[in-house]
């Protein structure tokens, strides 16, 4: 979740995440579509109150729910936040996370078909750019940039 006006990364995303037992610690890395490097800190937790799903919390956000509507856990993820806000007004999001630079079609089918299945219109996607041309060491990814500058 990026704070409003916070351009999404185009290219060259990377996320690690790290758990300290009771949360996910992520840091996301990404090249907008200007060129510019985003960095982006925030933490993945259990929702309160017995909720079964969990929320997302990226600084400079609000927190949102993040549902994980299907996974292998060792290639790919598809996951779903919707949020509402102000008396009626929603706010959704949908990922679609690979541990590889390139997703296989038939884990993309499946995420697609899980997005499909809850109403949410596929044709909306963006696909980041990803692949060769892609420093993925993110000390690599900030030196890169900075050296540009």
């Amino acid at each position: 979740m990026l704070a409003s006006g916070t351009k999404l990364p185009s290219q060259t995303t990377h996320t690690n995440s790290s758990s300290n037992g009771s949360k996910f610690i992520a840091k996301s890395t990404g090249i907008n579509a200007d060129g510019n490097l985003m960095r982006h800190n925030g933490q993945v937790l259990p929702m309160p109150l017995g909720d079964p799903h969990l929320s997302i919390d990226y600084e400079g956000s609000f927190t949102a729910p993040y549902v994980i509507l299907d996974t292998d856990y060792e290639n790919f993820s598809c996951i779903y936040s919707c949020v509402e806000f102000n008396y009626g007004y929603y706010a959704d999001f949908a990922f679609i996370f690979s541990r590889s630079p390139k997703l296989s079609d038939q884990y993309l089918r499946r995420c697609e078909a899980a997005f499909k299945e809850i109403g949410v219109d596929v044709s909306r996607f963006a696909k980041t750019v990803q692949g060769s041309n892609c420093p993925y060491d993110t000390r690599n990814l900030s030196k890169c940039l900075f050296d540009k500058m």
